[in-house]
């Protein structure tokens, strides 16, 4: 297997000359974004009130086809307040993968609640429908007021958190369909998935509530910065209200209704999200044709090393291009050889079971999920701004 002639290609790609450091997924600023910065601070207008914050939200739900966004300050706050806006509450369970970035079960544990670890697919490395239902048939109960009770533990299961991995979309409509039928809250963890769809819907939307990040490492960024998708009006609106400290409006007087949290995203972050949304179809245009380039490389490279290409009925916005290798030492061999030779490269998240914090949690036979996190690389996918406006 020729690392240098991966690397080589990679290079290429980027533009990068020998020697030069090729990042993982870098931002790109390639449209208005000191323009409207500079109308956050010419009207001072920088903090949680604003025109782009209004803006961002119209335009985000938009071109997400959901019916109300509302921004948070991160993508990990988005999802704990979906998860609360859902019901969840303290020592609840909530189905989830392991295989998954760790703000996923941060969020869960804020509210005190249980994650559940459940495979995930070979081909979408998202939580698995078949592995979901084998689950709930095997170890799911109703108790004699009707409430889902894992039958080990005796707490409620309330709400199923898929993940859509690096921007691929999991089978959520098969997950929505188990969710229906056991009556259980649905709520998508779309934080790397902007831009992406299954069978012509935007990730996100298909429970009442999905979460997205805009972190500065994802597609479109806000430098820190998140966004809750809703089909739910009312629902939406409680969401604004609890993330803004649950201040009953007023011209002058401190009346709060709830507890409230301060996850307002400020004026200026929302203006460079305007920014960026502008620009995010050459964006994903331009990721498109990385992730083509790679997938017709490893078509003919001989080492056994598979391109994870989109999966079937989706159209994904490649956020982070993987691929996997035939085993783990293959793989820490090309993460070492690829990182000291200036091309950042990096593994797929440690498994959650596997850190102290979750290591107790329940857990399925997750034979998927460590033969994956055994075996994926994510190399280079910053947006080429040579083709961006081609």
């Amino acid at each position: 297997m020729d690392y240098d002639l991966i690397l080589g290609m990679i290079r290429e790609r980027f533009g990068a000359k020998e020697g030069e450091f090729v990042p993982l997924h870098a931002p790109t600023f390639a449209g208005n974004e000191k323009k409207y910065l500079n109308e956050c601070i010419d009207t001072t207008f920088v903090s949680s009130v604003g025109a782009f914050v209004d803006r961002f939200e119209r335009d985000m739900a938009a071109f997400t086809g959901a019916r109300r966004a509302v921004v948070c300050v991160s993508g990990t706050n988005a999802l704990h307040m979906a998860l609360m806006l859902a019901g969840t509450e303290r020592d609840d369970e909530v189905l989830t993968q392991a295989l998954s970035f760790i703000a996923t079960c941060n969020a869960i544990s804020y509210i005190g609640a249980h994650p559940v670890f459940i495979d995930v697919d070979a081909d979408t490395m998202g939580l698995s429908p078949r592995a979901l239902r084998r689950w709930l048939e095997n170890n799911s109960v109703r108790d004699a007021e009707g409430v889902l009770r894992n039958r080990k533990t005796g707490r409620r299961i309330k709400a199923v958190v898929p993940m859509h991995t690096f921007g691929h979309p999991c089978r959520i409509d098969e997950i929505a369909s188990i969710c229906e039928e056991y009556g259980i809250e649905l709520v998508e963890d779309a934080a790397e998935s902007i831009g992406s769809f299954y069978k012509g819907k935007h990730t996100g939307t298909f429970g009442r509530v999905g979460a997205i990040s805009f972190n500065g490492n994802k597609t479109i960024t806000t430098g820190g910065g998140g966004m809750l998708l809703f089909n739910d009006e009312k629902l939406a609106d409680f969401a604004k209200h609890l993330t803004t400290q649950a201040k009953v409006p007023s011209r002058w007087e401190f009346v709060h209704d709830h507890i409230g949290y301060n996850y307002r995203m400020p004026n200026i972050n929302a203006a460079l999200g305007c920014a960026q949304l502008e620009e995010i179809d050459g964006f994903l245009k331009s990721k498109r044709e990385t992730a083509e380039v790679y997938k017709k490389f490893f078509e003919g490279e001989p080492g056994g090393i598979r391109f994870m290409a989109e999966p079937a009925n989706s159209v994904s916005n490649y956020w982070l291009n993987a691929v996997s290798f035939p085993s783990r030492e293959e793989r820490d061999r090309f993460l070492e050889y690829s990182n000291d030779h200036g091309v950042m490269t990096r593994p797929i998240w440690e498994l959650m079971w596997r850190l102290p914090m979750f290591e107790k949690c329940e857990r399925d036979g997750q034979e998927n999920t460590i033969r994956l996190a055994d075996t994926i690389v994510n190399l280079p996918s910053s947006v080429v701004r040579r083709n961006v406006n081609n």
